[in-house]
């Protein structure tokens, strides 16, 4: 940041690439207020946002936690006619499931086909963990098959966190079907998975045949 205020000292204009890096990094120790204030600075100096300026902020806002912000913007991007693709969208569905704004990451994901964006494995598997979150198993389930179906298959983390949902909302029987399913595919129980299901038999929560089943799988 010094070096940035020597700059007109020193007869040197920051760039838009100079004012992205800093911005960013203000993001990223968590001082919003300092990267906005920068991006002001630099619309008064006659630099213009470009669209990593405006993926930065996004995503700043996004982590942050600032989402009323972070939609403004995105609407912004989009009358905009800004080139969006799906990590922009992503980050801002993250942020939205994680803080319990289901509903908006909802609508967000199902307008994805509408902008020309195919989900990934990534966007999938942080909305069914947002449904699993809430308590919508179902609903997490017939995304997972709407995931396999569209061609973008499953992977451990996505298999894990279905598990897990299951596993905390005591859906034991169905747990171990998906279990089983993640296991003929190659893929195996991560440390969370594992520690999930050792609790359930130490707490005998589990029917006997169903113990019986975890006990060889572990």
């Amino acid at each position: 940041m010094n070096l940035f205020l020597e700059m007109p000292s020193k007869r040197m204009i920051p760039d838009v690439v100079t004012y992205n890096t800093l911005i960013d990094a203000f993001f990223r120790v968590g001082r919003r207020r300092a990267a906005l204030e920068l991006l002001h600075k630099m619309k008064a100096c006659g630099e213009h946002p470009n669209l990593h300026t405006y993926a930065i902020l996004l995503s700043g806002l996004s982590r942050n936690k600032q989402l009323a912000e972070a939609m403004t913007l995105l609407q912004e991007m989009e009358d905009k006619k800004l080139d969006l693709d799906i990590v922009n969208y992503t980050v801002l569905i993250d942020a939205m499931c994680d803080v319990g704004k289901l509903q908006t990451a909802k609508e967000l994901f199902y307008s994805l086909s509408t902008k020309g964006l195919q989900p990934n494995i990534y966007i999938y598997t942080i909305m069914i963990k947002g449904l699993c979150k809430e308590g919508l198993i179902n609903e997490a389930c017939e995304l997972l098959k709407k995931m396999d179906g569209s061609g973008c298959s499953p992977d451990s983390i996505t298999y894990n966190t279905i598990i897990q949902g299951f596993l905390q909302h005591d859906e034991t029987s169905r747990a171990v079907e998906y279990i089983e399913i993640m296991v003929d595919k190659g893929f195996s129980a991560d440390e969370t998975t594992a520690t999930m299901v050792v609790y359930l038999l130490s707490a005998n929560k589990v029917d006997k045949s169903i113990q019986e089943w975890f006990q060889k799988l572990l």
